[in-house]
């Protein structure tokens, strides 16, 4: 037996449910690639981009995953056996300055720690303690989807300034962009990297990098550059040329509409809605804890993520038993630990084109499987949801 028929509800961090709009405004025909209205929803999308990153520097879209957004930003401002500083807070920083490492970077890790944030004084003493400039950039993510912590990047700012040093800063903001305040020019953000394909309510495929003055400074002199991810010839007189090549037509379309639903609703409102939703989260969670077989994996509160909670299962057949519980009996994906937390944690996402409804059915199924496996929980984790929602969204 199963109440699993209808609508599966996708939990996991990324990629995040798509909006039945979005999903429409890509079902059209094909229109020409090189002029009329497919130039202006290119320049009506690096409009979004600064507008959602509150930024006036320079946008750029790819065919590509992240993963990809990565490898531009990086190829485009350094050079080979360049030093780059990765601040360890969980799997992303380190997986893009592996990246690095596979294009001919020097990469260095501050390590850090899977439960806590970035700690800026640890970065203040390590740029303190470069007298040479070695380090050319630092590479942070302002949210870590598989530890679920949250940096903050004014803060790592102040440190490479309050250390003296002309270091890029370079941020990944790909599970926070559209759920959280990002400010890159107010933050002192040289180059910052996205993607569509949490916050952002789209299908994966298409990401993006923005860079400064300074950073577009630093582009002329690397010699990382290739055909693909460089931003001169991505600057080029004809329209093609913003892509290298064919454009992701019909992703334009839908990211178009994606942006049309994200200035609707307004980024504060926006972020009131993930500040919420993260809450009722974590008061489900916190009751869940009390027999001590689940845990936060970011034990500062104010260190955890509006878009992903991370938590913590003492026993690794419980973890394999809830997913599958809540997948084949109430069509509920709920997200796996991944890397270091592989086998050890749920991940439950709360980002992009979600509403209490969602999250609470979410809930449900979480504490509805807790209960049918017998699994030792605290209960009324989603009764606790329910009431934090009560009492923060008024009448």
């Amino acid at each position: 037996m199963s109440v699993r028929n209808g609508r599966q509800f996708l939990s996991i961090p990324g990629p995040t449910t798509v909006p039945d709009e979005v999903l429409a405004a890509m079902h059209r025909p094909a229109v020409d690639i090189r002029k009329g209205e497919l130039v202006n929803v290119t320049a009506r999308l690096k409009d979004d981009l600064r507008m959602i990153s509150k930024s006036n520097s320079t946008p750029f879209i790819y065919i590509a995953n992240g993963h990809g957004a990565w490898e531009a930003a990086l190829s485009n401002v350094l050079s080979r056996n360049e030093k780059v500083l990765v601040l360890e807070s969980g799997s992303f920083a380190a997986g893009w300055g592996q990246s690095g490492g596979t294009i001919g970077l020097d990469v260095e890790v501050l390590p850090g720690n899977w439960r806590k944030a970035v700690d800026p004084d640890a970065v203040e003493a390590r740029l303190k303690a470069d007298k040479s400039g070695d380090i050319k950039a630092v590479l942070v993510v302002q949210v870590d989807t598989a530890s679920s912590v949250f940096n903050d990047i004014p803060a790592i700012r102040r440190a490479i300034d309050n250390a003296g040093h002309d270091a890029l800063l370079m941020v990944d903001t790909i599970a926070s962009l559209g759920t959280m305040d990002y400010r890159m020019d107010e933050w002192g953000v040289d180059v910052t990297v996205a993607a569509c394909q949490k916050g952002l309510m789209m299908s994966p495929g298409v990401s993006f990098t923005i860079a400064n003055e300074k950073a577009m400074a630093r582009h002329q002199n690397a010699n990382l550059r290739t055909a693909y991810w460089d931003w001169t010839s991505r600057q080029g007189a004809e329209h093609y040329q913003n892509y290298a090549g064919t454009p992701p037509v019909h992703m334009l379309f839908g990211l178009q509409k994606a942006f049309e639903i994200i200035r609707e609703e307004g980024l504060d409102h926006i972020f009131i809605r993930h500040q919420l939703l993260a809450g009722a989260t974590r008061a489900a969670v916190e009751k869940w804890s009390e027999q001590g077989e689940f845990a936060f994996n970011i034990t500062e509160p104010k260190e955890r993520a509006n878009s992903v909670t991370t938590v913590l299962v003492s026993n690794e057949e419980n973890l394999g038993n809830i997913h599958d519980y809540c997948s084949e009996k109430c069509g509920v994906v709920v997200g796996v630990g991944i890397a270091a937390l592989s086998g050890k944690a749920l991940r439950i996402a709360h980002m992009g084109h979600i509403n209490a409804p969602m999250l609470l059915g979410t809930l449900s199924s979480i504490e509805m499987s807790l209960k049918a496996l017998k699994i030792p929980h605290g209960t009324g984790g989603t009764q606790a949801a329910i009431e934090y929602l009560a009492a923060n969204v008024p009448q």
